[in-house]
């Protein structure tokens, strides 16, 4: 296969938007199984329409099966990968020995993909997994780049997923207790409460009331903050690493933030691949990821163990220098008025930041603006209102528009 950008969908609209701004495949969870029980999460009825939406375009979709299940968790389980089989989902993504042998069982031509929950950091586990049918495996995030390569070298026939961009987990890959005992909510059944962003401080039993410092030791820290992982600056590294899919976290980020980085990523990956040799970073990419909500970025152990720099000890708040005001449903390209749907109030005369699919964004003003029966207006102030608005330049469904945050 060639490289594939992988984007996360916690709901149709997201996947929509991911496909449209470039992404070669999508994963997603049904209501059952999946390790994001919060996200939006897919029905039947809208598994399907997104799967014709995405083979309609010759791109994929991937089910997450990858929960830690207990027993009662098997029941209805071989009936669900039927169900989702005749479906046509193109892979079916699981993490334990017991999903991993019922959907063998029930479709035998199921492509099968390993789930970074099963923790894979050698060539020994991933060629286990080969053995025993699966097509790929989605690697550990604990791993650099030359693992990565090796496991490549030792098992060049499987196919190797690495994650790219998104949020970093400070267990090994999610296997976590936390929050099952500071909230009650099983991190391996889909309930993470994320406990790991909360503040601590260390109080001796007998000193209550002083606080001390958290130390780390070889094997990292074990309950502090991670920054989030982004290798938008070393496209040429991720690109010869021997994985052929690069993966963005974030099943449950809105759909701003899936398109602006899975634009920013296909942007910069093909333009690596028109030309490897030649090929050189731009700061504009790694300027536009930083326009989604995230925390400080790191390299997590591509290229080392991370040390302080990579955590966050002060804060778990997102940076949020953009809020996402609008969103076009359709385009008229004889007037230049489009139909677009609010998502943040909206100002006659405000500077905005146009977002085109497959393209760099442009700056105008709204110079004009009528509200769904055409009357001219001054705010688009209620959530999700139709608006019309002119645009300077030609623009299509699904852009977005956005601008400096309002907020101090």
């Amino acid at each position: 296969m060639g490289f594939e950008l992988l984007a996360p969908a916690g709901n149709l609209e997201k996947l929509k938007m991911a496909l449209c701004y470039g992404a070669d495949a999508v994963y997603l969870g049904g209501r059952n199984y999946g390790l994001r029980a919060f996200a939006g999460n897919f029905g039947f009825d809208e598994l399907k329409e997104g799967i014709e939406i995405a083979h309609s375009s010759g791109k994929k979709i991937y089910l997450t099966m990858n929960i830690i299940p207990h027993n009662n968790d098997l029941e209805g389980m071989p009936e669900y990968v039927e169900a989702v089989s005749k479906l046509g989902v193109d892979a079916i993504i699981v993490s334990d020995p017991a999903v991993f042998s019922i959907v063998r069982e029930t479709n035998p031509e199921m492509d099968i993909h390993i789930s970074t929950q099963a923790s894979n950091t050698n060539w020994r586990s991933v060629k286990f997994w080969q053995d025993n049918g699966a097509k790929r495996i989605i690697l550990a995030r604990e791993l650099s780049l030359q693992e990565v390569r090796e496991i490549h070298e030792k098992v060049p026939e499987v196919e190797l997923e690495i994650f790219i961009h998104g949020a970093m987990c400070i267990s090994y890959s999610g296997r976590c207790l936390l929050s099952n005992y500071m909230a009650g909510r099983d991190s391996n059944r889909g309930e993470c409460a994320h406990p790991c962003r909360w503040k601590y401080n260390l109080v001796e039993e007998k000193r209550p009331g002083k606080y001390y410092p958290v130390y780390e030791d070889e094997r990292g820290t074990f309950i502090f903050n991670s920054n989030d992982l982004c290798m938008i600056e070393h496209i040429p590294e991720i690109m010869n690493s021997g994985a052929t899919s690069f993966k963005i976290e974030g099943r449950m980020k809105s759909s701003y933030y899936v398109a602006t980085v899975v634009g920013a990523y296909r942007r910069a990956i093909d333009r690596y691949l028109s030309n490897p040799a030649g090929y050189k970073f731009d700061p504009e990419y790694l300027e536009e990821v930083s326009k989604a909500s995230h925390r400080n970025f790191t390299t997590g152990f591509y290229f080392g163990k991370p040390d302080e720099k990579d955590q966050n000890y002060s804060s778990s708040l997102y940076i949020r220098d953009y809020d996402f005001v609008g969103l076009v449903l359709d385009y008229d390209k004889e007037t230049g008025m489009a139909k677009v749907e609010q998502r943040n109030r909206m100002f006659l005369g405000e500077e905005v930041e146009v977002v085109v699919p497959g393209e760099k964004y442009f700056i105008q003003k709204i110079g004009v603006m009528e509200n769904e029966e055409r009357d001219p207006i001054d705010v688009a102030p209620h959530p999700q209102m139709i608006v019309y608005i002119h645009f300077d330049k030609p623009v299509c469904k699904y852009t977005m528009l956005r601008r400096k945050s309002m907020e101090e």
